[in-house]
């Protein structure tokens, strides 16, 4: 059975809600082997490998297996940078450029290899705003914090990741995804609360600093205060998708939407700004005050 990609595919509601809808239709289909054509698809923003790895990771946990068709060349070339397509028989391309991340899933025990590759292929950028040290630490902390949520809650087998920069961009923007498979934010709040929440309401109470359904001396929450700071002082973005919710914040707006579909999981897309020329550091670096400096 064949699933045609028809349109192109960016990290905004209606191409999360694309791929998302993908695991209904495709559940829903008797036949096992499960073909994506995406001769229909011109742009297909990379750091979306993520979700799609997730979706093919439920997809052959209910006994499918999926082979993809028809790329146009720009988009087969991308997927063969980033390495995404190397899991389905396609060769690896040479990024001369420099302008992908690497796609990748990680066991959740792997906490050595996931801080390695968020080091690497986000801070260690050349163009990623200068910052100091602790700041970037504290960066690395609350990225780990999803990676570590993922773990607790989402019981799930991989944490999917993959980015994309595009230098050509007003804003130098730079795409980072974090997915996991399992128990999603609104099951989580929803239970730990006693509530009957949707699943953006759910969001916005785990973006709340302070807020967690962690238990014990544990920190939780979603881990992504400092990022956030950061994220509002770059003109940044950040996307939250879990269950049936959708929630965006962009230059002091927060949107939130529902989904056609849940999805069984969380996916976390962190946008930065690399025209940033600004140096960024704690206020104190002598202490654990969040206030910015640049």
């Amino acid at each position: 059975m064949t699933i045609y990609f028809e349109n192109d595919i960016k990290s905004d509601w209606e191409g999360y809600q694309k791929l998302i809808n993908l695991v209904n239709d495709a559940n829903q289909i008797k036949d096992p082997e499960i073909i994506f054509d995406f001769s229909g698809v011109k742009f297909f923003e990379a750091n979306l490998c993520a979700v799609l790895g997730t979706i093919i990771e439920i997809l052959e946990k209910n006994q499918k297996k999926i082979t993809f068709i028809n790329f146009n060349p720009v988009v087969e070339k991308i997927l063969r940078k980033n390495e995404f397509l190397c899991n389905y028989g396609f060769e690896k391309a040479i990024d001369y450029y420099n302008t992908v991340v690497k796609y990748r899933k990680f066991i959740p025990t792997d906490d050595e290899g996931f801080n390695s590759y968020i080091k690497n292929e986000l801070l260690n950028k050349k163009d990623f705003p200068s910052h100091s040290e602790k700041l970037g630490k504290k960066i690395m902390q609350n990225i780990f914090e999803l990676y570590e949520n993922a773990r607790t809650h989402g019981k799930c087998n991989y944490i999917h990741t993959c980015g994309q920069y595009f230098p050509r961009s007003e804003e130098k923007q730079f795409n980072i995804t974090i997915v996991d498979r399992g128990v999603n934010i609104k099951e989580n709040v929803n239970s730990f609360l006693n509530m009957t929440m949707s699943g953006s309401e759910t969001i916005s109470w785990a973006m709340q600093k302070g807020n967690t359904t962690k238990s014990g001396t544990i920190p939780g929450g979603l881990g992504l205060d400092i990022i956030f700071e950061f994220i509002k002082l770059n003109n940044g973005k950040i996307q939250i998708i879990s269950s049936d919710g959708f929630w965006e914040y962009k230059r002091g707006i927060i949107e939130t939407k529902n989904l056609e579909n849940p999805f069984q999981g969380t996916i976390a897309n962190l946008r930065f700004n690399l025209n940033d020329k600004s140096y960024y550091s704690l206020s104190d670096e002598h202490s654990d005050n969040w206030d910015f400096t640049f």
